[in-house]
């Protein structure tokens, strides 16, 4: 099985969309996996979903910090994760106050999985430029880190006109709060590689993962660079088996962190699938931690 030292930690996506979302849901499936041992639980993020769209498979999906600051109420150790926020689609600074003040209130456990979004449609309902959605990420990122760091900021940020001229924007984080870059294109890994504190992949078999992880680890060696992937894996679904030579796969190709997400349509079923999940990982050689 995996060396425990290539997969290092294991978080859960949450039913935050679908018929089996709910805030009872979100509630139980985050306790669940906190006391099952996930390093973390996450949340997807979409604003408006094309009718012809393959996925999201919903267009029933709950607003993601608000989903994670509903789920932080009732849990106590799990990180808190976004797989991902678009957030050329928002004002970078309503999301540094957001996410700031959830991990203040936490005690710094959040998780910023960002990248730049894929559905034009979306885009063109919140008025923003498709095209101009790898500019915004880049310089909504470095507005992020200047509201987490800078007290009062002075700086001009000529792609979204902001100016920020003696001002203060507090609460800060208070620590270095981790940004996690997904998308599977050069610009996005390139993006990683620059500013980010991780790569947050999603879908990717092993081969297609191991591709990408060369490149990072090439420019990023260091051991607190996160490369996590996000998997739709679901053993009520799928053969544990087959999940147990990906998990294997995954740790050969350098992913040192997973986020399953079950395809269960009812809660009891989610449920489930997210406890034989924690048995697999536990079976794979994945540390799990102990609420």
């Amino acid at each position: 099985m995996t060396d425990p030292s290539a997969l290092l930690s294991a978080g859960v996506h949450l039913p935050q969309a679908g018929p089996a979302a709910s805030g009872e849901a979100l509630h139980r499936a985050a306790i669940l996996a906190e006391e099952l041992g996930f390093a973390d639980v996450w949340v997807s993020d979409h604003l408006a979903v094309p009718t012809k769209c393959t996925y999201p498979p919903s267009p029933f999906i709950y607003e993601p910090l608000t989903a994670l600051a509903w789920v932080a109420s009732v849990t106590r150790r799990v990180g808190l994760g976004t797989t991902v926020l678009v957030l050329p689609m928002r004002n970078p600074l309503s999301v540094a106050k957001s996410v700031a003040s959830l991990d203040r209130m936490t005690g710094g456990r959040v998780i910023l999985g960002t990248a730049a979004g894929y559905l034009e449609a979306e885009f063109n309902a919140v008025g923003v430029p498709f095209a101009e959605r790898g500019a915004r990420t880049d310089e909504a990122i470095e507005i992020l880190r200047a509201v987490w760091t800078e007290d009062p900021i002075n700086r001009e940020f000529p792609v979204h006109g902001a100016a920020f001229s003696d001002v203060r924007t507090l609460p800060q984080p208070g620590r270095h709060l981790p940004v996690w870059i997904g998308g599977h294109e050069p610009v996005a890994l390139r993006r990683a590689v620059r500013v980010g504190d991780g790569w947050h992949g999603a879908f990717l078999g092993p081969q297609e993962t191991a591709t990408r992880v060369a490149f990072l680890r090439e420019h990023r060696p260091e051991a607190e660079f996160v490369v996590s992937l996000r998997t739709r894996w679901d053993p009520l679904v799928d053969s544990e088996d087959w999940i147990l030579s990906q998990l294997d796969e995954l740790g050969a190709a350098g992913v040192n962190h997973v986020v399953p997400e079950p395809r269960q349509r009812t809660l009891d079923d989610y449920l489930r699938s997210i406890e034989r999940l924690a048995e697999l990982f536990v079976k794979g050689g994945v540390p799990m931690s102990v609420a």
